[in-house]
């Protein structure tokens, strides 16, 4: 009350407290005023304006000095974040790496399924275990086994050909023997004329040969030599290898054919166990010979026509 009350010469309570009044309803008046016309927007905005400046004076210390602050890093921190980002490299490329290897076993699987369609009903895929690579065997452990339903002589391939055949099953693994072990031999046909002929391994992974071909075959470098399906072993059509060099001596009756395999036999890591389609499918009916057919066909009986009596002759 003392704020508000004061005592003139007069002696009458001063305006002091009236005057209050007056500009609280005053206030009051022009915030509904505003409130409902917005006439004094143009005046903020003029004051904003004005009072831009002072804002900027007032944060532009506090702003310099965050700015100072992350100018001034210590050699420390940059070595501690050097550390921190070549670690996270080193693991984005492991992990790129594996990606790309994944990448590259679904590409080999893929082929491997494309590779058998429309050649076998079912077949299997197993991961190389153990190798067993010299210069007198040729075989490779595989994780598939009898219970999977491998037997003794089943066609193996991989993305590029023909691998091989089972030579020794157990229950959970099996044997393959190589098409380069020197003790294994496959019917092939050389794909550009049909010529037939067996390939057989020399002991070295990367190398065939077709001994018995003579000097005068038809057979040059780059023939593409493919399975015949004689014996049943392996599907007809399914690549082998390729021809790398004929050699013709004139005074040996047999030529000297190299062939490079198809099959990545040093590098495969899946092969696939193959269940070969029938081959052999129903015959029509033969039609029957003409004289079965006569035997078979029932003889019509036709009826012969009544005798006639010889004429009689004229005694007149």
């Amino acid at each position: 009350m003392v704020a508000f009350r004061g005592t003139d010469t007069s002696g009458r309570t001063s305006g002091l407290l009236l005057r209050c009044v007056l500009y609280s309803l005053l206030a009051l008046g022009l915030m509904i005023v505003d409130k409902r016309y917005d006439h004094l927007g143009k005046i903020r905005r003029l004051l904003s304006v004005v009072a831009y400046p002072v804002e900027i004076a007032v944060a532009s210390p506090f702003q310099g000095w965050d700015w100072f602050r992350d100018s001034v890093t210590t050699r420390g921190a940059l070595r501690a974040d050097k550390t921190r980002l070549e670690a996270e490299l080193r693991m984005a490329e492991f992990r790129l790496q594996r990606y790309e290897a994944l990448e590259a076993e679904s590409q080999r699987l893929r082929a491997l399924r494309d590779s058998t369609a429309g050649v076998t009903d079912k077949f299997v895929i197993g991961d190389i275990m153990n190798l067993d690579l010299d210069a007198f065997r040729e075989r490779v452990m595989v994780d598939k086994g009898a219970g999977d339903g491998v037997f003794v002589g089943q066609a193996v391939v991989d993305a590029g050909g023909v691998f091989g055949q089972v030579a020794r099953v157990g229950q959970l693994t099996s044997e393959v023997i190589l098409i380069s072990d020197a003790a294994h031999a496959i019917p092939v046909q050389i794909n550009r004329n049909g010529l037939r002929t067996v390939a057989v391994g020399t002991g070295e992974v990367g190398r065939l040969k077709l001994p018995y071909l003579p000097t005068s075959a038809d057979v040059v470098a780059g023939d593409l030599l493919v399975t015949s399906g004689l014996g049943g072993g392996f599907p007809a059509g399914y690549p082998v290898g390729t021809v790398a060099e004929v050699r013709r001596d004139p005074a040996q009756s047999l030529a000297d054919v190299t062939v490079k395999p198809a099959a990545a036999l040093d590098r495969s890591r899946e092969l696939m166990f193959v269940w070969l389609k029938p081959q052999a499918a129903e015959l029509p009916p033969m039609p029957a010979s003409p004289a079965a057919s006569a035997k078979a066909a029932p003889t019509p009986v036709i009826p012969k026509p009544p005798a006639k009596s010889p004429p009689k002759p004229n005694t007149t």
